[in-house]
């Protein structure tokens, strides 16, 4: 594993990988339950040099926590919503208040900003379309926004935390 930078002009480096490192983190990715042993023997290395690859990869920031991903249904939270939002507010004062209101609220599970004529879009899970608008009703309140457009995902069709690093 080394660190480099991307260009001249990027101050963003990127951490190379080498095969043993690629397999340990897909396994990692898979499953991070999985004891030393079983990705040591999965790799087809021994036990302290998995070890020292994955402290490594954590230092560098490649691993940044291990979580457990939990079932959305099998807590009651059928409902998703994808939420286009527009803002005629572009001020430092607004966007901290939104990232603010956004971080307090743990229905919103992901949060982009967009390039483009949407300016954020969020993830939002909840029970069903009455949480949905407590949800929407307490942003509005708090946050000025000039146009808001919500998506019910009727399917789930693909999800990942697996990023492709083959």
């Amino acid at each position: 594993m080394e660190r480099h930078s991307q260009d001249s002009a990027s101050t963003q480096t990127f951490v190379r990988l080498d095969e043993v490192d690629r397999k340990i983190l897909s396994l990692l990715q898979q499953d991070a339950s999985l004891s030393l042993d079983q990705i040591a023997d999965r790799v087809g290395a021994s036990k302290t040099p998995v070890w020292n690859r994955i402290r490594k990869l954590r230092e560098a920031g490649v691993i940044r926590r291990q979580v457990a991903i939990l079932d959305p249904e099998a807590l009651g939270l059928e409902a998703c919503f994808f939420v286009l939002i527009r803002t005629s507010e572009h001020d430092r004062e607004w966007a901290a208040n939104f990232l603010q209101a956004l971080r307090e609220r743990p229905e919103v599970i992901e949060a982009h900003r967009l390039a483009g004529d949407i300016d954020y879009i969020l993830k939002i899970q909840v029970r069903n379309a009455r949480a949905y608008d407590r949800f929407y009703q307490s942003l509005i309140g708090e946050v000025k926004i000039h146009n808001v457009t919500a998506l019910l995902s009727m399917e789930e069709i693909k999800s990942t935390t697996a990023l492709p690093i083959g």
